[in-house]
């Protein structure tokens, strides 16, 4: 097996939204950095994500994550527009707001207590109808095409000379966290290593918090530019537009392990959801199915620190939030390496 070494280099294991993510701000802080990726950056959970960055529909009370997410989104009109810039390449990203729709009164009754918990977090909202029933408009809510950020990422680092090592296959952590080996080679990184290998990053390291893929599927119609404002969702069924026209809807949540083929009963049922949002999306079949697995955690919030008993940093366990805490989690890595280490990492 060939060694291979750097010096003063930090090794990011994962090349999806986080990872790339992270390696952008680690390189603006003057580290240098190096991505190794299973198989293609942003292949996995950031590829088969819809996009919604919706606080309003995952926050309800006070916490720790719902800090994080609403700090997030706050940041993502600069993040993106920082991307662009440097980039060259367009993001689809817009505050097109939600509306949730309450289809029963007891959905109703419990959306209005909701609203009236997330006023106190600083998430407004207002009453609104939607084909003549109860909803609560989100004019915050926002969504973005997560496939064109980690474009414009890849571009960004690749711009900058950093090299991304695509196609790698599985690797492991060695014991202490200094350095990972694959089918190929081992790698050590006398400076680093932070791991945000999404749904995988619980397996490289006995010592690493556990992750749990958890599979969701989604469909996709080419209804035509301007067909939907808002994003329309009834708890976690949503229907989402992208500038392009192309409808978006989701989802489901299967703990099968790493199955990923498309079941059709479970699309049968995602369309029957999203047809009582938007009733077009019953009467044809969607241009395109497919399936991806979200990084579970057995935590409240991700996790984002040293992976104990080891030289190695994690970012991973972002669950359905992946998308939305990218630029969060950026700077919350680096201000924790700044606050933890004075010598390398």
């Amino acid at each position: 097996m060939r060694g291979y070494a750097r010096d003063f280099i930090v090794i990011v294991i994962g090349g999806g939204i986080i990872g790339l993510t992270c390696a952008w701000r680690l390189s603006q802080a003057g580290r240098d950095v190096e991505i190794f990726e299973a198989k293609r950056c942003g292949g996995e959970a950031s590829w088969a994500a819809a996009g919604m960055l919706a606080p309003g529909g995952e926050v309800s009370v006070p916490s720790p994550l719902g800090r994080m997410m609403l700090s997030s989104l706050r940041r993502y009109p600069d993040y993106v527009g920082e991307l662009q810039r440097e980039s060259g390449l367009p993001i689809d990203f817009r505050q097109v707001g939600a509306v949730e729709v309450a289809f029963t009164d007891e959905e109703a009754e419990d959306l209005e207590i909701r609203a009236a918990s997330q006023a106190s977090l600083g998430i407004p909202s207002e009453p609104s109808s939607y084909n003549g029933f109860h909803a609560r408009y989100y004019p915050e809510d926002s969504l973005v095409d997560p496939r064109q950020v980690v474009a414009a990422l890849v571009k960004v680092l690749r711009q900058k000379g950093i090299k991304i090592h695509e196609r790698n296959g599985a690797v492991s952590l060695w014991p202490d966290g200094s350095g990972f080996a694959t089918a190929r080679r081992d790698v050590r990184c006398d400076d680093g290593l932070l791991v945000a290998a999404g749904a995988w990053s619980g397996e490289l390291h006995r010592s690493a918090p556990s992750t749990i893929p958890v599979k969701g599927h989604l469909a996709s119609w080419n209804l035509g530019p301007g067909k939907l404002g808002p994003i329309l969702r009834n708890g976690h069924t949503y229907v989402m537009q992208r500038a392009n026209g192309v409808v978006v809807a989701g989802s489901n949540e299967e703990r099968v392990g790493y199955f990923r083929r498309v079941r059709k009963g479970a699309i049968q049922d995602l369309r029957a959801r999203a047809a009582r949002l938007l009733p077009e999306l019953g009467e044809r079949e969607p241009d395109s199915m497919w399936t991806g697995f979200r990084p579970g955690i057995d935590a409240d919030q991700p996790f984002i620190g040293r992976i104990p008993g080891t030289a190695a940093h994690g970012a991973f366990g972002h669950y359905r939030n992946g998308i939305l805490l990218a630029p969060e989690t950026g700077v919350r890595f680096v201000d924790f390496l700044a606050a933890h280490q004075t010598n390398g990492l």
